[in-house]
């Protein structure tokens, strides 16, 4: 069942909080996801207004999360994809790909370039992530190639190159 085309997105709202942890507690084994949103969320030097996306069902419900938030990749701005999450009930249903293309759509608007993510290979490069060593871009962990990926939201402007520096909640 594919609803791709009947989802609705937004950014996120105050309301939505409770809503958006407990997106991320139920994609996840642990909550560690859902604290790290929360975390981000705190953090002024990370948190963008109107790049915390959510997906709605047809009664309103919360189902799919996509945050994008601030990184540095060689000094310069960019942004990290991720956490990205699906209710267990509404995963493979296009519900994420909403969130995730919502979001690269209004970082792109935005004036955003550069993004980030470290995932699944066989799922980012639908939205035309590459491998973020095609793009000079590394990372201060190890990281298989295929998994650690990049995206020029506008191929024809030029993108930093260098390692990325994720936001301190993120740990590394």
């Amino acid at each position: 069942m594919s609803r791709l085309d009947t989802w609705r997105t937004r950014a996120e709202r105050p309301e939505d909080i409770g809503p958006i942890h407990a997106v991320n507690a139920a994609a996840f084994p642990t909550e560690l996801e859902a604290d790290l949103v929360d975390a981000l969320r705190g953090d002024p030097t990370a948190w963008i207004n109107g790049l915390s996306i959510v997906t709605l069902d047809s009664g309103g419900a919360i189902v799919g999360y996509a945050l994008l938030t601030r990184c540095t990749v060689g000094g310069q701005p960019a942004l990290a994809l991720g956490p990205c999450a699906v209710t267990p009930e509404a995963q493979r249903t296009g519900a994420g790909s909403a969130a995730i293309r919502a979001g690269l759509e209004q970082a792109r608007r935005q004036g955003e370039n550069l993004v980030v993510v470290l995932g699944h290979a066989e799922y980012y490069p639908r939205f035309g992530f590459e491998p973020a060593s095609r793009l000079g871009v590394t990372a201060p962990f190890e990281a298989p190639d295929q998994n650690f990926l990049a995206l020029a939201l506008n191929p024809d402007n030029a993108t930093p190159r260098g390692e990325i520096a994720y936001a301190e909640a993120f740990g590394v």
